[in-house]
């Protein structure tokens, strides 16, 4: 993961869960589930090292990603 992607990632799960705090606590409490699958994702990916809004984030910000630089050989 590059320092560009990891801090974008860092960023996108930080922000969903304060605005799922915000909104949970505001307007309706089950936004705290998006709190809570934040959380399990971050979880699963740092036991399998599979990271889907890593995956998302290098494609949109044209990070490459694991097959990036193959068949320039």
């Amino acid at each position: 993961m590059t320092t560009r992607t990891e801090s974008a990632v860092r960023l996108l799960a930080g922000t969903l869960v304060l605005a799922s705090l915000a909104v949970g606590y505001a307007v309706d409490p089950r936004a705290y589930l998006v709190t809570a699958f934040v959380g399990a994702n971050l979880a699963q990916s740092a036991i399998t090292g599979l990271c889907p809004a890593e995956l998302v984030l290098n494609r949109l910000l044209g990070g490459g990603g694991p097959a990036a630089g193959r068949g320039n050989d």
